[in-house]
């Protein structure tokens, strides 16, 4: 009987995704994804796998989308965790303020669905209605569409392949007045160029990254970090490190 992980944390895959991947092939676990953004791609990608050319990953863009790194310098934790789609714990809506989330789901994407970064496109949606879509070799592009509920995806990773009734709101298209898209501020926003950087080189050099900014956004949180030094913290964290090769899950703790 095949073996089902319904996986519910971006940091499994980004700090250790190399090894949790390979362990999972060799043990025939299949790996489906909980978070909305990767559920959806999964998704979409079912029986398709081969034909894909690009991800799509979505996010709104956090509270502060469109604001200059210069607004952002004075961004209080209570301004932080107000996320104007969802309703998310302190720890994650600090990274959707910066947008270390969105990266993180970047990495976390490589690795689940076997793509270069350089195939995978942060797209920002502001309303949360388009949970990610996927370019195809033919230029199709499939959507995965629903309302701003978590219960969706995990129970579509205890039901896949099937579908059950939904206990969440259904959508009516009828009263969006419309759907809006834009591409992130990497400038502004540098958790997420941060993330892309780390992605690239691999190795350790992800869970440098994971575990700066665990540690600056909990600094964030009680009044002793600043929201633009997240990401000084996490950037500088990573240009002291000497980044190796991952082989053990040791090497990582």
């Amino acid at each position: 009987e095949k073996k089902r992980i319904a996986l519910a944390n971006k940091e499994t895959l980004v700090c250790a995704g190399d090894i949790v991947m390979r362990r999972a092939r060799e043990c025939g676990a299949e790996i489906v994804p909980v978070d909305s953004e990767h559920s959806a791609i999964f998704q979409c990608l079912t029986g398709r796998e081969g034909e894909l050319h690009k991800i799509l990953l979505t996010g709104s863009g956090g509270p502060f989308r469109g604001w200059t790194r210069e607004q952002t310098r004075d961004v209080t934790p209570e301004m932080a965790v107000r996320h104007p789609n969802w309703s998310m714990g302190a720890k994650i809506s600090v990274d959707s303020a910066t947008m270390m989330n969105k990266g993180l789901e970047f990495i976390e994407a490589m690795h689940l669905f076997g793509m270069d970064i350089d195939r995978i496109k942060v797209l920002i949606q502001r309303e949360s209605k388009i949970h990610s879509m996927v370019e195809f070799e033919d230029g199709s592009v499939m959507a995965h569409l629903g309302a701003s509920d978590m219960r969706i995806p995990i129970q579509y990773a205890f039901s896949y392949p099937e579908r059950w009734s939904t206990p969440a709101p259904r959508v009516d298209f009828r009263e969006i007045a419309q759907l809006t898209f834009g591409a992130p501020d990497m400038e502004s926003f540098r958790c997420l160029k941060l993330a892309e950087i780390a992605g690239k080189q691999g190795g350790t050099l992800p869970c440098v990254l994971n575990a700066a900014n665990e540690v600056a956004v909990d600094a964030f949180l009680h009044d002793a970090c600043t929201f633009t030094g997240i990401a000084d913290v996490v950037e500088a964290c990573m240009d002291e490190h000497d980044c190796q090769k991952v082989v053990s899950f040791e090497q990582l703790a």
